[in-house]
């Protein structure tokens, strides 16, 4: 006869038999068992004491991202629950694995608004406008292990995406002689054979296809498999919005992320393109050119929409073939489609690809920071694993236009960014990749993200993870303050910032910090972070005028003047 333990216990022991390492979370007293547990077994499993429950699901989702299995995290009731919902959000946009365990109150209190109560699946709303796949509550610690094994396996199968599981207190101090159940591997969906050989003759009728590949659920082998497919068919590749490195930047089939701020010549690639096949991607907005690019919900070009979800087949675009598999499948029977011998849109490719690499070609811009010399430098100068992370704003374009990101195919992601446009995303991850991988974690901020989750650093000095952190600032909301010079010309509103002193911020929490003037300084403060024991923040001061890779504040304004002159 088993041995009885507390429920909080055996939720410990049954992460660890799913291969969790490390758990992220702000403790609270809600699930004070589970805190016994994580001590229980703290040589098997670590718990990271975030600063912020947003913090702490931030790292979780990047976990997801980087390991392909839920990333963890655990939050107390309410406030800590709808802090934490802003990487849940991320997670469920994303396509990425993860369970958030929230501590809840004792079913002696429910249904009576006690203290910090609240309604977690009318918050988190499971359905497809929602935040999670699925919310459940363990009222039986008896069925503890059933209800995990089944938030590991909602989390995996299908799309991917986020998972709610809610654990009252009482339940959690509970006497259980449950034991774990056994680890659980993700079930995989294949494409119907009489689709692949209709998929086959929709590619040999056209004459300029394109291949757009990105979401979530991809592996290093099944990336391999997408390159084979591509490369046997001489498909030019573009990637969806923030999953660059689903296909490896320096293949001469890639031609372009295919998201905020398109190449123009490869929007032009697109839409005269007969045949586009979508493999992974949601076709969400950013990645369809707000479905102009791609037409909603019938596209100008013939379309082939290859995705893990039933429930995103037809919902928005109506394909002319749609198929079901996940992305392991789908490259696996892609890689041995049977391709002719001679392929008529062979030179169209590779000039795709030349397009790509004149894109890298910057514009001169005003300022003593040329910022694509310093996404350059980096280039050079960090590892080709290194994982790049950022939140969101204008500055992430230069990271998406100037970084070639090497392919998850070689066995590493390396990009690690928030298709649901969440702030203050990147600090949190850079952590999280380095803690989980060892690898060197490069981050780049803005000053108004940046300070979203600064207080992270912390973290990273608790637990000696480091990354390097290169702080472009400008004082400005950017991204909302270009948005202002197209529609409100001259009228600046709540889109300027008063900032601290970044350097010295870095300073306190641990980290080194270096404030860079003049773009020849940059090589060596980042030669300085590479060989530093600590997390390093680099500043750059940048002129607030440059507020895009191409383009400056003043100039879209005289444009938006001049138009509305007309």
């Amino acid at each position: 006869m088993q041995k009885a333990q507390i429920a909080g216990h055996l939720l410990v022991e049954c992460l660890i038999e799913q291969g969790v390492t490390h758990a992220f979370g702000v403790p609270g007293e809600s699930f004070l068992a589970v805190l016994d547990g994580f001590h229980a077994y703290q040589d098997q499993i670590k718990f990271i004491v975030n600063r912020q429950e947003g913090g702490a699901a931030n790292m979780a989702e990047a976990q997801g991202k980087l390991t392909g299995r839920p990333g963890i995290c655990f939050v107390t009731r309410a406030p800590g629950a709808t802090n934490a919902s802003i990487g849940v959000h991320t997670a469920f946009q994303d396509s990425t694995p993860m369970i958030l365990f929230i501590g809840d109150v004792g079913s002696d209190f429910r249904d009576r608004e006690a203290f910090q109560e609240l309604d977690y699946n009318a918050f988190f709303g499971p359905n497809t406008k929602g935040m999670a796949k699925r919310v459940e509550r363990v009222d039986d610690p008896a069925r503890l292990p059933e209800y995990v094994a089944r938030a590991f396996a909602l989390a995996m199968n299908g799309r991917p995406g986020p998972v709610v599981l809610v654990l009252p207190e009482d339940m959690l101090r509970a006497e259980v002689t449950a034991r774990p159940l056994s680890k659980v591997i993700p079930a995989q969906a294949w494409c119907d054979p009489g689709s692949l050989r209709d998929m086959r003759q929709m590619l040999l009728d056209a004459k300029s296809p394109f291949l757009l590949v990105g979401g979530g659920g991809w592996t290093p082998q099944s990336a391999k498999a997408l390159e084979r497919f591509a490369e046997n068919w001489s498909l030019p590749v573009g990637c969806a919005f923030r999953y660059q490195d689903t296909f490896d930047n320096h293949h001469p089939l890639y031609a372009g992320d295919v998201g905020i701020a398109i190449a123009p010549k490869l929007a032009q690639r697109i839409a005269n393109s007969d045949l586009i096949i979508a493999l992974g991607p949601r076709l969400g907005e950013m990645t369809t050119g707000g479905y102009e690019l791609i037409k909603a919900p019938r596209s100008k070009q013939k379309l082939i929409h290859i995705h893990s979800s039933a429930d995103e087949l037809g919902r928005v675009y109506q394909a002319d073939l749609s198929m079901l598999s996940t992305m392991n499948a789908a490259a696996r029977s892609l890689e041995v489609l049977d391709a002719p011998k001679e392929i008529p849109w062979r030179e169209s490719s590779l000039q795709a690809h030349q397009d790509y690499l004149d894109n890298l070609v910057p514009q001169a811009l005003p300022g003593p920071i040329d910022v694509a010399e310093l996404i350059k430098t980096l280039n050079r100068m960090l590892p080709e694993d290194a994982v790049w992370t950022n939140g969101a704003g204008n500055f992430a374009t230069w990271a998406h236009r100037f970084h070639s990101y090497s392919s998850l195919s070689k066995g590493h992601k390396t990009q690690l960014a928030p298709t649901s446009g969440a702030m203050g995303y990147g600090i949190p991850a850079g952590i999280a990749a380095n803690l989980l991988t060892s690898r060197v974690a490069f981050t780049i901020a803005g000053d108004g993200d940046f300070l979203m989750t600064a207080h992270e650093l912390a973290t990273a000095n608790q637990y000696g993870a480091k990354s390097i952190i290169l702080l472009l600032n400008n004082g400005l909301y950017g991204t909302i303050r270009m948005h202002q010079a197209k529609e409100y010309p001259g009228h600046v509103s709540a889109s300027e910032l008063k900032n601290p002193d970044f350097c010295a911020l870095a300073k306190a929490y641990g980290y080194d910090s270096h404030l860079v003037l003049k773009t020849e300084d940059f090589e060596h403060a980042l030669k300085s972070a590479l060989q530093s024991e600590r997390g390093s923040v680099i500043e750059v001061p940048l002129d607030p005028n440059v507020i895009t890779t191409r383009v400056t504040l003043s100039a879209i304004e005289q444009v938006k003047e001049k138009k509305t002159q007309h």
